[in-house]
């Protein structure tokens, strides 16, 4: 019987193991440029709130987004609509959001952002939105769901 020395088992193992363990694949250049037009996206939103352009925040809300807000949550684009609505009256916006993260499916169709939410250039919170691909170049989103920075965890 050979004696194989235990270090060349151990490599061997290893090699093995290395092989089997899955792995993403490097981002393809469709996924980067789409990461990018979300980003695009998302920031054209936030900027509805700082112009006080509702029509075109609504712009941004799919047919069938869901929002959260606090313990109720809205459906569709009339009752988004109808629940942000005052948040734009007032010269002045009551918050601000930017993105600092954003992830989009190897599909290229659907797409996550998140980022601090500001009231007066303090952060206050952090949304998390799903977007999604609803025409070329079209990025709609389809969840948003806000989250105060002190948010109750036994809830």
């Amino acid at each position: 019987m050979t004696h194989i020395p235990a270090s060349a088992l151990v490599i061997v193992s290893l090699s093995i193991f290395s092989g089997c363990v899955a792995r993403s694949p490097p981002p393809s250049a469709a996924v980067e440029h789409a990461e990018q037009a979300v980003r695009r996206t998302e920031l054209a939103f936030a900027k509805t709130m700082a112009d006080r352009d509702f029509d075109a925040f609504v712009s941004h809300v799919s047919a069938e987004a869901v929002f959260f807000d606090g313990t109720k949550v809205e459906h569709g684009t009339a009752e988004v609509s109808a629940a942000w609505k005052p948040l734009f009256r007032g010269p002045k916006a009551p918050f601000s959001w930017m993105p600092d993260h954003v992830e989009v499916l190897l599909s290229g169709k659907l797409a996550f952002s998140t980022g601090p939410v500001l009231v007066n250039d303090r952060v206050v919170g952090r949304f998390n939105s799903i977007w999604r691909l609803e025409a070329p170049d079209t990025w709609r989103i389809v969840f948003d769901k806000g989250e105060s920075i002190c948010a109750d965890s036994a809830k």
